[in-house]
């Protein structure tokens, strides 16, 4: 009767099902020395249990973090970065900073700038014009997949 009730609680517990005070039960049948035959190859396990159990944590947890970076100096770096932009800020008449008197000079300017860039795009997209391919060969695999659809209505799949 003891042998049916174990085997039903180990089946109970394989499929997670057991309870506390069921599974204490387990511990103390596959710990004590009457364990049948049969049922061996499961005291390894709950002697496992056991010793894990009684185990202890007893390395020292450090209370203390070490500071990694003083952030004082971050302070007096970003008051260093001010100080250096407003002298060299001033240094700076608004008149020289990009501005035309002429329309026509600043248009050329404008033209000039504007092309330089459409250059870089285009040598940029010519790097990428494989991609291309892989559009083709995505739109072969809708086809694939068309054909597919089809053949799945045809044998009814679905």
């Amino acid at each position: 009767m003891v042998l049916n009730n174990i085997e039903k609680l180990l089946e109970k517990y394989e499929n997670g099902g057991t309870s506390l005070k069921e599974e204490q039960v387990l511990k103390n049948y596959f710990t004590s020395d009457t364990v049948a035959p049969h049922l061996e190859m499961y005291k390894p396990m709950f002697d496992y249990f056991l010793v894990n159990q009684q185990e202890q944590f007893t390395k020292d947890v450090p209370l203390k973090t070490k500071k990694v970076f003083n952030y004082k100096w971050i302070s007096v770096a970003a008051v260093a970065v001010l100080m250096l932009g407003f002298y060299f800020g001033k240094s700076f008449n608004a008149n020289e900073l990009g501005t035309y008197d002429d329309p026509q000079l600043a248009f050329n300017e404008f033209s000039k700038s504007m092309e330089m860039i459409s250059q870089s795009f285009n040598k940029g997209t010519s790097t990428v014009g494989y991609l291309n391919e892989v559009n083709k060969g995505t739109s072969t695999l809708g086809y694939l997949n068309e054909i597919d659809n089809a053949t799945s209505i045809i044998f009814k799949n679905n």
